[in-house]
Order: C-alpha cells, then sequence, then structure tokens
C-alpha cells in the first residue's frame, strides 16, 4: 500500500498539462523515429536524447518514458510490414506478422502488437512498482565487494550466454571498458588515454557514445549496403481486431507477460529467449487444439512474442532503478541520461531521487496508455513514413547525430569523436561484434573500478576480499555456471534444421540476416 500511495504521488506529478505535453510529445516522436527502417528502440532512445536538453529531470524521464514504448511500438511496426525486425528481440514478430500482413491482415497483426504490449507493459510497470522498492531496500546493505561481483555477474550474462559468440562479446566489452578509461583517475588524477588532449579529462560523454555507435554506426552501414529499390509497403488501415482475433490473443498476451518479465527484472538483459519460448508456447498450443496456422500467419504468433518483449523491456526497470544495473541497450542510454543530470544510479536512488523515481514510473504507465490512444489512429501515417527514400532518411539521422552529439557539450570535438565512435560501430557491424557489451563497459566500467578500490581498501589490499562476504561468493558461483553452461550447451545445441522443422519456417522466409544485425 505504501507502493501504490507513493506511485499516487508521481502520477500527482506527472498530471499536470506540461508534462502530458511532453508525454504525448515522447510518444509520437518516439514512434516516428522507432518506426523507420532499421531503427529500434535503443537507437531512438539514443537519438532523442538530445531533445530532453534543458528541461528538468522529472519533465525529461516523462517524455523519455513516451519514446521508450515509442520505440517500442515502431519496431513491432517495421518488423509486421517489411519483415525488417528493428533489433533482434522483434524477430520473433516478423515470422508471423509479416506473413498476416501479406494475407492481407495487417490490420490485425498491429492491433494485436499494439494492445498487447499496453497489457504487458502495464502489467510490467505495476510489478516494478512492487519488486523495484523491496530490492532496493535490501541492495543499500550490499558491500563492495558483493556490489562489484553484481556488476561482473551482468557483464557476464549480458556478454556471454546471450550473445551467439562469447568471444566477440568479450571483445566488444574489452572496447567499452577501454572507452570508460578516459579521463583522469578516479584517486590520482592522472591523466588516462587522454593522448595529451585537455577535452578528454573529463571522459567522452556517454551521450556521445551512444549517438556515435547506434545512430552513426547503424547509418553507415545501412549506407554501405543501400538498396536503392523502393522499400515495399504493404497497405493497412486503422488497425482494429474482430472478436474472434481478440479470443485467440488474450492467452498468448498473459502467457507472453509472464514469459517477458522474469527475464528482464533479471541482470541478465535481452528479450530473445522469452519471445522465441513464448512462441514455441503458443505454436505447441495451437498443434492441441487443432487449429494450426503457424507458417502461415497466425495472431498468436504476434500476440504472445510482442506481449513477452514488452514485459521483458519492463522488467529491465528493476534492476536499472533498485541497482544501477543496465542490462538492455535501451536501459543503458536512459542510465547515461541519468549520469547526464549529475544522478549517481545505483541502491540509493529510489531514497535519494524518490520523486523522480515514481514520476518515471507513473509516466511508464501514462506513456504506455497515450501509446495505444495516440498511435492506433496512425498507424496509416507511420506506414506511409517507411516510403522515405533510403538516402534521404539517413542523411537525416547523420544531421541530428551530429546534433546531438554537438548539443552535449557544445564543443566541435565532439563532432570529430563522433566520426570515430561511427566508424567504430560500423566496423563492429561489419565483423558481427555486439553493441551492448560495449556500452554497458562504458558506463559500468568506471562504476566497477569506484567498487573495486573500495573493496580492496577495505581489505588493506588483500585480493580475498572480493570474495569476503557470503553473496559475493554465490554470484561467482553463478558467473562460474553462467561461462561453463554455455560450453555445455553448445555441444549438444540442435542444428539449424532441427531449429526449422521445430519453428515450420521455411527457409526463404526468414528473416534476412543483415536485417535482423
Amino acid at each position: 500500500m505504501e507502493n501504490l500511495s507513493l506511485l499516487m504521488d508521481g502520477f500527482g506529478s506527472v498530471l499536470t498539462p506540461q508534462n502530458l505535453l511532453f508525454a504525448c510529445i515522447g510518444v509520437l516522436l518516439g514512434t516516428f523515429v522507432g518506426v523507420l527502417p532499421g531503427i529500434g528502440p535503443a537507437m531512438a532512445v539514443a537519438l532523442l536524447l538530445p531533445v530532453t536538453y534543458g528541461l528538468d529531470p522529472i519533465g525529461a524521464f516523462i517524455m523519455f518514458a513516451g519514446i521508450y514504448y515509442g520505440g517500442m511500438y515502431g519496431g513491432s511496426t517495421t518488423s509486421i510490414l517489411l519483415n525488417t525486425p528493428g533489433e533482434s528481440a522483434s524477430v520473433m514478430t516478423a515470422l508471423e506478422g509479416n506473413l498476416m500482413a501479406r494475407a492481407g491482415r495487417a490490420a490485425q497483426a498491429l492491433a494485436t502488437a499494439a494492445i498487447g504490449s499496453f497489457i504487458a507493459g502495464t502489467i510490467g510497470t505495476l510489478l516494478v512498482v512492487f519488486f523495484a522498492p523491496a530490492l532496493a531496500s535490501v541492495a543499500v546493505e550490499i558491500g563492495a565487494p558483493s556490489y562489484f561481483a553484481l556488476m561482473v555477474l551482468a557483464m557476464i550474462m549480458v556478454t556471454s550466454v546471450l550473445g551467439g559468440s562469447p568471444l566477440r562479446g568479450f571483445i566488444a566489452l574489452f572496447l567499452g571498458l577501454t572507452i570508460g578509461l578516459v579521463g583522469l583517475d578516479l584517486n590520482t588524477g592522472q591523466p588516462r588515454l587522454s593522448f595529451d588532449q585537455p577535452l578528454l579529462a573529463d571522459r567522452i560523454d556517454v551521450v556521445v557514445v551512444a549517438v556515435g555507435i547506434f545512430a552513426l554506426g547503424e547509418a553507415l552501414w545501412v549506407a554501405a549496403h543501400l538498396r536503392r529499390s523502393p522499400l515495399h509497403v504493404i497497405p493497412v488501415g486503422r488497425p482494429w481486431m474482430g472478436r474472434d482475433d481478440l479470443r485467440r490473443s488474450w492467452g498468448p498476451w498473459l502467457r507472453g507477460t509472464a514469459y517477458g518479465f522474469p527475464f528482464g527484472a533479471l541482470p541478465a538483459g535481452g528479450a530473445e529467449i522469452p519471445t522465441f519460448l513464448s512462441y514455441l508456447t503458443e505454436k505447441r498450443i495451437a498443434k492441441r487444439k487443432g487449429v494450426d496456422e503457424f507458417g502461415k500467419g497466425a495472431i498468436e504468433g504476434v500476440a504472445g512474442p510482442e506481449a513477452a518483449n514488452n514485459a521483458s523491456a519492463a522488467g529491465t526497470f528493476v534492476p536499472l532503478l533498485a541497482l544501477g544495473l543496465p542490462v538492455t541497450a535501451t536501459s543503458a542510454v536512459m542510465l547515461a541520461a541519468l549520469q547526464g543530470y549529475g544522478i549517481e544510479p545505483g541502491p540509493g536512488l529510489m531514497t535519494d531521487q524518490p520523486e523522480l523515481v515514481w514520476a518515471l514510473l507513473a509516466s511508464l504507465l501514462i506513456g504506455n496508455a497515450l501509446l495505444l490512444v495516440l498511435n492506433l489512429p496512425l498507424a496509416p501515417v507511420w506506414a506511409k513514413l517507411l516510403r522515405i527514400p533510403r538516402p534521404q532518411l539517413y542523411a537525416g539521422i547523420l544531421f541530428f547525430a551530429a546534433l546531438g552529439a554537438y548539443a552535449a557539450n557544445l564543443q566541435a570535438f565532439d563532432l570529430f569523436l563522433l566520426v570515430l565512435l561511427g566508424l567504430l560501430g560500423l566496423a563492429m557491424r561489419r565483423f558481427g561484434l555486439p553493441v551492448l557489451p560495449l556500452i554497458l563497459g562504458v558506463i559500468l566500467g568506471p562504476l566497477m573500478e569506484f567498487r573495486l578500490r573500495e573493496a580492496m581498501a577495505i581489505s588493506g589490499g588483500d585480493v580475498a576480499g572480493l570474495w569476503s562476504e557470503p553473496l559475493a561468493v554465490v554470484i561467482y558461483v553463478v558467473v562460474a555456471i553462467a561461462v561453463i553452461a554455455p560450453l555445455a550447451v553448445r555441444r549438444i545445441r540442435p542444428t539449424p534444421a532441427a531449429v526449422a522443422e521445430e519453428l515450420d519456417t521455411p527457409t526463404d522466409e526468414s528473416v534476412d540476416k543483415e536485417q535482423v544485425r
């Protein structure tokens, strides 16, 4: 009841004409950017990060809530209408959603994705209201050794377990940790990796890193593989669902939510696993009922994975707000926004900044509702945006990326860094290196260094101090299992042919690997 009372206070901060306007602008901007081909919610948030400059933290994060859910909705639109997922978590939505669109049921596919996103996001946010404060109250008592171990766990899980290649994941993590070292040493004040450049003494701005790696890197990658032929966009009217569609969708919405939230709330990150599990579950249930339309455009194959994706996205706010641990690319960018306002993430955030935290949670609920109210009627408009020629589209992205990087510190030097980071993002996509470990390394690297030195100072320089707490020992055991388990699983992993047979998905209908990347 206390949490609900605090949430009501958050609604009191959000439900003002000015803040509701920020929420509407955030939803529209997030959908506008997220619906463009190849742009996921992480890139949408990174690209629009500078838009919030000049706002107070509460207003900025109310707008971020709208951008966040708007970008998620936009990703499902491109998956359904273009068979082009904005991120890997939308791949399962594309499988059946695009087949529905080809069969003339694009309106129903978009509707079940939007309503499922609303239901899953609302339930997930309410669960965050109950879980995050309880976890934060426990986390305040965690010592430096255990907190350092938690950060190691988050990095290992995101880098090793969920990536296709652990080696590539660790290479990306190493690059991120290296970028995070740039600047003055926290204890000695000595410059590190600054190359005698005074402008690097205060570290590289995380906004510049996020915009460079996501926006500029993606734009350069698409430009290098530009298809000048116009995109074939499937026509769509206003999304609607009949009684039979609703009857077939409500179960997958709830089951997808149950799959997605735990995976988001654990410091492991990623919505790929719950969306895949949701897809398989709905496929098997449909087979038992004898009405299996999977492989032909089953509405259950859109409703379940899309709900799992959004519930997982809501769940990521549990470790973000309670522990200061971002476990997805989007939450990493939002954590960077927190740091940009001088707010220190971690277990003390909910007690030090209660007004901001509860306003953010309230704005997530409001942004989720506005998303449904505003975007269902506007679906035909968003579909027309997909017809923007690629050269003009990515020229605009480059312009806003450069404007955002310059606005961070009003330094022309940041534009030079933006180009370098954009080329790094292009190289990472060329060699298949995941982006999330790099962003995690940049953000968590300095925090890990601080906790490591604190733990070593407590133990008088004895390395054994890193596992001097029972919780730290348990976490390191989990880390060891997380590293060893993929090696064992790889030996018994089914072949691609077996996976295709399980999904009943023809290879010529599969999502293009370059699009997924």
